[in-house]
């Protein structure tokens, strides 16, 4: 069996680095050549919340070549186009890809491939890349899950050789509501990357601020009411209920999911957005595939997001230069 992970950046360096390192074999495809010479040369250094380095393989996308099993997508989802119609031809005839990326991807890449060659995994923790060849896990050790599942109901013969890489690094989960799951990842998403990007912050920050929070608070309860609307269940992430958890109706329950949403967030404090990480460096954001997608899904189901609607608006700003990732941009929420 032939794996790689397709755009190994600050995810996929580490995950690629602990599938190495327990004994599995994968390659990393990345077109940062500075990135891919320190990993061939050095190997992955993994810092942070852990520490170690690990000897991998890795390569450009021209160096690619022959066919693959198993390929893991980690790019940005606004290039899935592009780089799905690229990688598809490396792509064995029973193999499959694997989408690791924010918002609902599948769909499209479905489109491109083949629903059936097509399988979706969220990712619990999170990472940045500190320099080339060199990658900071900013989650707590025990945080390292991941939650497998399809689109189809009989998916790819090929999900118990994914399950296996993946859990030479963490738990997996096998999720039969898949869009459920999607949708857990992408509350967690829309509320804190979406304000460490708006604020330039982690997502601890975000947390612990009030009139930040408040923000984060009200972007949790857009998506639970876009899901309800929706008739989407979502999932648990790492065994607990966050709609049971953070919804609320009444004043005691809001003000409940107000105090308790610190303590969720509290393994993955350290975590900063990758939508920062990318104004960082003056790049695009996936803010359109993450809060625009809880908008999109509002709009289709009658419930108002004017807080995602917001983040939206606002990212794509600094995108083009008018603001800066900072706290003054509460200023631009409308707080009740």
């Amino acid at each position: 069996m032939r794996a790689a992970i397709y755009g190994a950046g600050s995810l996929g360096t580490i995950l690629g680095a602990y599938i190495t390192k327990n004994g599995g074999r994968i390659e990393l495809i990345n077109r940062n050549k500075a990135h891919v010479e320190a990993l061939n040369k050095y190997g992955a250094s993994v810092t942070g919340t852990v520490a170690f380095k690990q000897k991998v393989t890795a390569y450009t996308p021209e160096e690619m070549s022959g066919k693959y099993d198993i390929l893991f997508l980690m790019t940005k989802q606004q290039q899935n186009a592009e780089v799905v119609g690229y990688i598809k031809d490396f792509l064995a005839d029973d193999g499959v890809i694997v989408t690791l990326q924010n918002g609902i991807p599948e769909l499209q890449i479905g489109e491109i491939v083949g629903e059936e060659r097509v399988l979706g995994c969220t990712v619990a923790w999170g990472a940045t890349m500190k320099e080339p060849g060199v990658c900071e896990l900013t989650s707590a050790p025990d945080s390292l899950t991941f939650s497998l599942g399809a689109l189809q109901k009989q998916p790819n013969a090929r999900i118990s050789e994914v399950k296996a890489l993946l859990e030479l690094m963490g738990p997996v989960e096998i999720d039969n509501n898949f869009i459920g799951s999607r949708w857990s990842k992408l509350l967690i998403n829309s509320a804190f990357s979406g304000m460490s990007a708006v604020l330039g912050c982690t997502f601890g920050e975000a947390a612990k601020e009030k009139s930040s929070r408040r923000i984060v608070q009200a972007l949790i309860k857009e998506s639970i009411d876009v899901c309800a609307a929706s008739n989407i269940k979502i999932e648990p992430v790492q065994g607990k209920d966050i709609v049971k958890l953070l919804d609320y109706k009444g004043r005691i329950k809001r003000a409940f999911s107000f105090f308790i949403i610190p303590i969720a967030i509290r393994k993955h404090a350290l975590l900063k957005a990758s939508m920062l990480q990318d104004l960082e460096k003056g790049k695009k954001t996936e803010v359109d595939a993450i809060n625009g997608v809880v908008s999109a899904f509002g709009r289709k189901a009658g419930v108002p997001t004017p807080a995602n609607d917001k983040v939206v608006e606002i990212i794509h700003r600094i995108e083009e230069g008018e603001l800066k990732p900072s706290f003054e941009n509460l200023k631009y929420f409308q707080q009740k």
